[in-house]
C-alpha cells in the first residue's frame, strides 16, 4: 500500500471498511500505533499508515488439525519493505516444486523422465485406494528406470525423489491419520504447501517369485481378510457394507491354520509393547536406519547377507487373524490403531498372531483398539517385530504333501466333532491396503523408508497457537 494518510476511514487486513467512530477502526488505530509507533489520538486525527504486507501462515488447532491464517507486516519504509519481499522470493524459488495432479497409477507410468524431474511431486485426492494406485505407479517407474527387477524377492528397491502428497476423501483415511495425526483434508492441503517431507516404509508381497503388491499400512489375513472380500460383493451399500461384513465375519468366527515364519528385526531399538509411538522427530526411525545402512554395507562387503545369518522363528497353529502393520493403523474409530508402537520409517513391521479363541475373548481384543488398554495383554495374542516373514496355509502344505505321496487328494477338514462356532476353514484371502490377494503362500519383505509423504509425522504436546 502507499504511504498516505487517511482520516478515519481505515482498510483493515480483513475484506470489510470499518467506519468512521466504530470500534473496529479504533482498534485498528490502536493496533497501528503499536506495531508502527504511529501516534493516534481518537479516530478524528489524521493517522500515518505505513507500509504492509499480508502474508499467509498456518494456525495450530485442537487435534493436530491445521488451520489457514494471515499476518499482516508493518513497515515504515517502502526500501525495507521492498528488500523484506525480494529476500523471501529468492528464498522461495529455491524451494519450489513442480506439482503433478494424477489419477490412476497409469498416469504416473505414462509421465516422462522430463515431465518428472527432482522437484516434482504428486498430489491425489482420494483414500487409501487411490494412494495405493499412485504409490505402485510411482515405484514401479523408479525401479524400472533404475533397473531393479521387482519380481525377485531379495532385490534392493531403490528409493524415489518425489514426495506423494494425498488430501483425504476416502472411507477410513488411514495413511493420513497416521501419518498426520487427523484426517481433515484442509490440514493435509497445508502439509503440501508448507512442503513437508516424511520417508515412509514399504512391505513387497510376492508368491512363487512374481510381484503381487506393495503395502504401506495393513496386510491381514483371516479376520480382516475375510471382511474386505465380503465387502467387495456389497459395494452397494456404500460405507454401511463395512459393518454389515464385520458383523458377519464375526459371526462367522472361521480360524484358519497354518505355518508363519518369520526374521526378527534386530536393527530397531523399539518393541511393539514400549508404548512409545512414532511420534515426528521419531529417534527410533533415524537410529534404526543408520543401524539397517550398516548392516547393507556389511553385506557388501562380502559378509553373510543378515538374514542367512540370523534365525528364523516358525509358528504354527490354527488363527482368527494374522496382521502385519507398517504404521499405527490408526483412524476415526481406532485412534491408537491395530498396534500403537509402530514405526513409520524403522524398516520393521509389527506382526501380530491371533490365534484360536471363543468369541467374547476376540470381542475383548477388538474392543481394546477404541480404548487406551492394551490389546496385546490376551494369552492367544502374539505380537513380533519382524523385517520379513512368510506364510503357507495348512491346505496348501496339505496339497504339496499330497503330490509328494503320489497324487492323493484331500479334502478340506469337516468338523464333525468339534463345535461351528469357530471352524477350520481351508483358505482365506489377504487384506492388503484394502485389495483382496487370493494367495495363500506369500513372501513379505519390508523395505525402509522407500518413499515420501507431504507430512511430518504427528506432533505430540503442542498447545494450539495463535499463529506458527
Amino acid at each position: 500500500q502507499e504511504d498516505r494518510s487517511v482520516h478515519c476511514h481505515i482498510r483493515s487486513p480483513a475484506p470489510s471498511v470499518a467506519r468512521a467512530g466504530s470500534r473496529s477502526c479504533r482498534g485498528l488505530a490502536s493496533a497501528l500505533s503499536h506495531r508502527a509507533r504511529v501516534p493516534c489520538a481518537r479516530c478524528t486525527h489524521r493517522v500515518s499508515v505505513p507500509w504492509s504486507r499480508p502474508f499467509h501462515c498456518v494456525k495450530r488447532a485442537r487435534q493436530h488439525r491445521w488451520k489457514w491464517a494471515q499476518v499482516t507486516f508493518w513497515c515504515p519504509e517502502e526500501q525495507l519493505c521492498h528488500l523484506w519481499l525480494q529476500t523471501l522470493r529468492e528464498m522461495l524459488e529455491k524451494l519450489s516444486t513442480c506439482v503433478f495432479g494424477l489419477r490412476d497409477r497409469m498416469a504416473v507410468v505414462a509421465r516422462t523422465p522430463d515431465q518428472l524431474c527432482s522437484s516434482c511431486s504428486i498430489v491425489c485426492v482420494g483414500g487409501d485406494g487411490m494412494f495405493s494406485e499412485v504409490l505402485h505407479g510411482l515405484i514401479g517407474r523408479t525401479q524400472r528406470s533404475a533397473g531393479v527387477d521387482q519380481n525377485h524377492p531379495r532385490a534392493v528397491l531403490v528409493p524415489s525423489s518425489l514426495r506423494i502428497g494425498i488430501i483425504p476423501a476416502g472411507s477410513t483415511d488411514c495413511v493420513c491419520y497416521s501419518t498426520v495425526g487427523t484426517s481433515d483434508a484442509e490440514t493435509s492441503a497445508l502439509h503440501i504447501v508448507v512442503g513437508d517431507s516424511l520417508a515412509m516404509d514399504v512391505s513387497s508381497v510376492h508368491h512363487n517369485s512374481t510381484l503381487l503388491r506393495y503395502s504401506v499400512s495393513l496386510l491381514g489375513y483371516g479376520f480382516y481378510g475375510d471382511i474386505i472380500k465380503d465387502s467387495e460383493k456389497k459395494r452397494w451399500l456404500g460405507l454401511a457394507r463395512y459393518d454389515f461384513s464385520g458383523l458377519k465375519t464375526f459371526l462367522s468366527h472361521h480360524c484358519y491354520e497354518g505355518t508363519v515364519s518369520f526374521l526378527p528385526a534386530q536393527h530397531t531399538v523399539g518393541s511393539p509393547r514400549d508404548r512409545k509411538p512414532c511420534r515426528a522427530g521419531c529417534f527410533v526411525c533415524r537410529q534404526s536406519r543408520q543401524q539397517l545402512e550398516e548392516e547393507q554395507k556389511k553385506a557388501l562387503y562380502g559378509l553373510e547377507a543378515a538374514e542367512d545369518v540370523e534365525e528364523w522363528q516358525v509358528v504354527c497353529g490354527k488363527f482368527l487373524a494374522i496382521n502385519a502393520t507398517n504404521m499405527s493403523c490408526a483412524c476415526r474409530r481406532s485412534p491408537r490403531g491395530l498396534s500403537p508402537a509402530a514405526h513409520l520409517g524403522d524398516g520393521s513391521s509389527d506382526l501380530i498372531l491371533i490365534r484360536k479363541c471363543s468369541r467374547f475373548n476376540f470381542l475383548r481384543f477388538l474392543i481394546r483398539h477404541t480404548n487406551q488398554q492394551d490389546q496385546f495383554d490376551f494369552t492367544f495374542v502374539e505380537v513380533y517385530r519382524v523385517k520379513k516373514f512368510q506364510f503357507t496355509s495348512k491346505h496348501v502344505e496339505d496339497e504339496d504333501s499330497d503330490l509328494k505321496e503320489g497324487g492323493k487328494k484331500r479334502f478340506g477338514h469337516i468338523c464333525s466333532s468339534h463345535p461351528s462356532c469357530c471352524c477350520a476353514v481351508s483358505n482365506s484371502s489377504w487384506n492388503c491396503d484394502g485389495e483382496v490377494l487370493h494367495s495363500p503362500a506369500i513372501e513379505v519383505r519390508f523395505h525402509c523408508q522407500l518413499v515420501r509423504l507431504f507430512a511430518r509425522g504427528i506432533e505430540e504436546n503442542l498447545k494450539p497457537d495463535s499463529h506458527s
